[in-house]
């Protein structure tokens, strides 16, 4: 019965740290591509993952700092451009 409680503890661990791990990746991807989609994303991994009391709360903050930033970069380019999209070219 013990061990069937610290596997579920240790899964749980280890899903929390790749829900950061996967906030931060997303958020940072969220910067250049799909801000509309990986900005949220990022946003309830990067909650999920700080609820779960992960271990890497430094890089589950900064996932939940950059779906923030995907989502004002996104404001601010629909006001600029009076779009939802966005691209490099002219």
């Amino acid at each position: 019965m013990e061990l069937t409680a610290i596997r579920r503890s240790r899964s749980r661990d280890r899903d929390a740290d790749g829900m950061a791990v996967a906030a931060f990746v997303l958020g940072l991807l969220g910067l250049l591509v799909m801000n509309v989609v990986l900005g949220p994303i990022a946003i309830v991994l990067a909650s999920l993952s700080l609820l779960y009391r992960t271990r890497r709360r430094g890089r589950a903050m900064l996932g939940l700092a950059l779906g923030v930033a995907d989502l004002v970069v996104l404001a601010g380019l629909a006001m600029a451009d009076h779009t939802v999209s966005w691209g490099l070219g002219g």
